[in-house]
C-alpha cells in the first residue's frame, strides 16, 4: 500500500478508503486505481482478516444444488452477498447429520463472518459467537430463521383447486420428519379444505419411503377408469412433476382428469416456463432476508421468524377459475 501510495502521490490512508471501498474524491480514486494495476497490487485477504477480524465470508450450509429451489436459493444467496461485496462459503451436506456439524465446526476454525445454514440435524449445536441464520428450520428464537408462510401457501393450494372446479382433493408429500416450516403446508391445506367443506386425504411419506407408494395410494383410488380425487396438492414441484408422470403412465389428462398444484415455483432450465401449477416461494426475497440478518450490527435483535408472502402461478396443470 506504501508503494501504491508513492506511485499515486496521494496519503496511505487515501489508498486505504480506495481500497475498502469508501468515499474518497474522484481524481484521488482515479490515481489510486491507475498505481494499483500499474504495480499490479494485490489485497491480502489473511492480513486483512487478521486485523479487522473480518474475512468478508459467509458460509452457506445446504444439502445439494442438484434439486432445482437449492439450486435457486443458492444462486440467489451468492448474489445478494456479492452486491455486498462478500464471498460464499458453500458447504454441500447431501443431507448427512454429521456432516452439517463438521461443516460449523470448520467455519468456526476458518473464522467466516457468519453461517446461513438449511439444515436436517435435530440436534445440530449452532455457536452463539457467530451469526447464525436458517431456512426452513425454527430453533430457538435466538437463532433467526426465514422462510416463505407455508401455511397460508398450502391454504392457498386449496382454495386454487376449488375455484377451478375441484370436488375431492388429495395432499400428497415426501419430506422430513423434523417439524419444520414446509410441514405447515399440509396444515395450511386441511385447514383450507375444511373451510371450503371440501373432502381430502393425504399420503405422507417419509423421506427414504419408495416413490412407489405414490402410485399405489392412486392407483387404489381408481374407480371405473377415473380416479377418486379430481385435484392433488403436492409438497414440492419435484414431487408434483412425478406424479403427473405417473397419471400420465395411469391414462390419466392433466389437468382435464386431475388437477396438480406443487410448491416451490420451479422453472423450466432455470428462467422459462413453470413446471407445473405452483405456489411461488419468493426465493430472491428469502435470501436477501438471509443475507441482510447474518450481516446486521444489531443480530442479537433480530426477529426469531419471518414469514415472507408466497404467490399462485398456473403452471398449466390446472383449469381455468369458474
Amino acid at each position: 500500500m506504501s508503494d501504491v501510495a508513492r506511485e499515486a502521490g496521494v496519503a496511505l490512508g487515501t489508498v486505504s478508503k480506495v481500497i475498502n471501498g469508501q468515499s474518497v474524491g474522484e481524481s484521488y480514486r482515479l490515481k489510486v486505481e491507475a498505481a494499483v494495476k500499474k504495480l499490479n497490487y494485490q489485497v491480502n485477504n489473511s492480513a486483512r482478516s487478521l486485523k479487522t477480524d473480518r474475512t468478508n465470508t459467509i458460509a452457506f450450509i445446504v444439502p445439494n444444488t442438484i434439486t432445482p429451489y437449492f439450486a435457486l436459493l443458492t444462486h440467489h444467496i451468492n448474489m445478494a452477498l456479492e452486491r455486498r461485496n462478500y464471498k460464499m462459503l458453500l458447504c454441500f451436506t447431501e443431507y448427512d447429520r454429521e456432516r452439517e456439524q463438521d461443516f460449523i465446526q470448520m467455519v468456526r476454525q476458518n473464522r467466516a463472518d457468519g453461517v446461513i445454514a438449511l439444515t436436517y440435524n435435530p440436534h445440530l449445536e449452532i455457536p452463539e459467537d457467530i451469526p447464525f441464520v436458517t431456512i426452513d428450520r425454527f430453533f430457538s428464537v435466538s437463532v433467526p430463521c426465514v422462510a416463505a408462510d407455508n401455511f397460508a401457501g398450502g391454504r392457498m393450494a386449496a382454495h386454487e383447486l376449488k375455484k377451478r372446479g375441484c370436488r375431492r382433493v388429495a395432499f400428497m408429500r415426501i419430506g422430513s420428519r423434523l417439524t419444520n416450516e414446509p410441514s405447515k403446508r399440509k396444515d395450511g391445506f386441511i385447514s383450507g379444505c375444511m373451510e371450503l367443506g371440501l373432502p381430502y386425504e393425504c399420503l405422507l411419506l417419509d423421506d427414504g419411503m419408495p416413490f412407489s407408494s405414490f402410485g399405489n395410494f392412486l392407483r387404489a383410488n381408481m374407480v371405473g377408469g377415473r380416479l377418486t380425487f379430481d385435484g392433488l396438492f403436492c409438497g414440492t414441484d419435484t414431487v408434483a412433476y412425478q406424479i403427473i408422470g405417473i397419471l400420465r403412465k395411469m391414462g390419466l389428462r392433466v389437468p382435464e382428469d386431475v388437477q396438480v398444484i406443487g410448491f416451490d415455483g420451479i422453472r423450466m432450465f432455470g428462467d422459462l416456463d413453470y413446471v407445473c401449477s405452483t405456489i411461488v416461494q419468493p426465493v430472491a426475497d428469502i435470501a436477501e432476508a438471509c443475507v441482510s440478518m447474518v450481516l446486521s450490527p444489531d443480530f442479537k435483535g433480530l426477529p426469531s421468524l419471518i414469514c415472507l408472502p408466497v404467490t399462485y402461478a398456473d403452471g398449466g396443470t390446472t383449469l381455468p377459475v369458474k
